[in-house]
């Protein structure tokens, strides 16, 4: 299944681990100022996507010196950076997309490229995002899907625009069978890994599960 790892350029400070996260036939796509990310990292993107205002000339020379493809497009344009990186991983035929750096000071934009992998242009396409110790995951109605983690691990479950029905889990502390979680209510909040997977099953709607390691955020 061909994968792309989309570095966006939200103000994150990503750990040295995160290079575990990639595998050497991922295809990976830098969203404009997220090129600097992936040289934080010691990661080479193949392609580098956007209008490049996060990018100054001597940034995009090392990026053209090292043989990266360059895609500019024009600052008046009604996609943003990420939404053009998740459409050319489209086009190259990606069925998974592993996101890095999407999250940051910006609420705006933070909820934004959370909202992008629930637009109906990905369905079929897997989107997981990555920011150190969390990471989220959507899952649509009638699929299901499986989480790792530790005992004691934090996964909370988020409805998003509708009721999420018919959610049967295994693996969590506090386990639903068949059971619905209302738009708006945090019931599905902070529920907790007892075993080191947990896997979750939607009959329908719209679920964020968003896991959150030991050490994350309390």
């Amino acid at each position: 299944m061909k994968r792309a790892v989309i570095f966006a350029n939200g103000e994150s400070h990503l750990a040295p681990s995160l290079r575990d996260e990639i595998h050497p036939d991922d295809l990976i796509i830098a969203a404009d100022g997220g090129a600097l990310h992936c040289r934080m990292l010691g990661v080479k993107p193949q392609v580098v996507i956007g209008d490049f205002d996060s990018l100054q000339a001597e940034d995009l020379d090392i990026l053209q010196a090292d043989g990266v493809q360059l895609i500019r497009f024009p600052s008046h344009k009604d996609e943003t950076d990420l939404e053009l990186a998740f459409q050319y991983a489209r086009q190259q035929g990606c069925q998974q997309i592993l996101l890095i750096a999407a999250l940051g000071a910006r609420w705006d934009m933070s909820i934004a490229n959370i909202l992008l992998a629930a637009h109906p242009a990905y369905k079929g396409i897997q989107v997981r995002v990555v920011d150190n110790l969390q990471e989220l995951m959507l899952l649509r109605g009638g699929e299901s899907l499986t989480l790792h983690g530790q005992p004691g691990d934090t996964l909370s479950l988020i409805p998003l625009n509708t009721r999420a029905q018919g959610i049967t889990t295994q693996g969590l502390e506090y386990a639903l069978n068949d059971e619905n979680l209302e738009f708006g209510s945090p019931r599905g909040v902070s529920n907790v890994f007892s075993a080191e997977s947990a896997s979750i099953s939607l009959h329908q709607g719209l679920l964020i599960c968003v896991v959150i390691r030991n050490g994350g955020i309390p």
